[in-house]
């Protein structure tokens, strides 16, 4: 009963009621980040310690800032964790039409925010097999990524790293492949892919995926993910470029797109 009580407090508190004249008018108020009700111990995950300042300069939101790009993705992941759960989907493909839309700093920064939500974790894969990027934000060396795993028979668990920041865990890519639709629907990576959806209920799992337009990879790989969100760039995207994307997800359960780029300073992210 008592945490019934205090969880109708919490609701009372969050909406305000006022009065004017002969209408009333509603205040619901952000409710502030939640607090981390426990620590994740990483057995098989190797930790690393990353220099904050250094995420900052790629524009990587580590979530300790309350600023105006930070607040647009809190709601862009209230967006997504509403049509996730609405749907009993997991897994979120997130593409472009073309090169340049900013789709992989977005997939990181928007893996972030979700995993700061306190109900779930979440992993973050690099599935750009042409172009694997992720890493390149979190590392300056060469690190083993999913093509070792895939050609050289390496170990999942010696490929994840916790990169600081709590239930976040990245599977970054590494060398390219030239033939990276084949390795997308390739029985391991099939499998691979299983393994990430379901080996933890609440684990919610970010693909960053190549543009549609520039190979067939999306396509591919479309099957063994629940749903889609595209990132297009303002001034960059061509309304036939948007067609075109439109019309290769049919298939797909598109939840949204991304207005990148927007030279709106108090939009800096469009949802639609």
């Amino acid at each position: 009963m008592e945490k019934i009580k205090q969880a109708l407090e919490r609701a009372r508190d969050a909406h305000t009621t006022t009065k004017s004249g002969d209408y009333h008018r509603t205040v619901v108020r952000q409710a502030p980040e939640p607090e981390v009700t426990s620590k994740i111990t990483y057995t098989k995950t190797k930790s690393v310690e990353i220099s904050k300042d250094q995420l900052r300069e790629k524009r990587v939101i580590i979530g300790d800032t309350n600023d105006s790009i930070s607040d647009q993705y809190k709601v862009l992941r209230t967006h997504v964790l509403q049509r996730l759960k609405a749907n009993q989907w997991n897994s979120l493909a997130i593409t472009s039409p073309n090169e340049g839309c900013g789709k992989t700093l977005t997939s990181i920064n928007l893996a972030i925010s979700l995993a700061r939500d306190v109900n779930h974790s979440v992993l973050l894969v690099d599935m750009d097999l042409r172009r694997p990027s992720i890493h390149r934000y979190f590392f300056t060396d060469e690190q083993p990524g999913i093509s070792e795993y895939l050609t050289d028979g390496v170990e999942l668990s010696e490929i994840l790293f916790n990169p600081g920041l709590e239930r976040l865990v990245i599977l970054p890519g590494n060398k390219p492949f030239a033939n990276s639709s084949e390795m997308l629907s390739s029985p391991k990576m099939v499998q691979l892919v299983k393994e990430l959806k379901n080996r933890y209920p609440s684990r919610i799992v970010i693909f960053d995926v190549p543009p549609l337009l520039s190979c067939d990879d999306m396509i591919a790989f479309s099957p063994y993910i629940d749903a889609v969100m595209l990132v297009v760039e303002e001034g960059g995207t061509r309304k036939d470029e948007l067609k075109r994307a439109y019309e290769l997800l049919e298939n797909s359960n598109v939840i949204g797109t991304i207005l990148n780029k927007s030279k709106d300073k108090s939009t800096v992210y469009g949802y639609y």
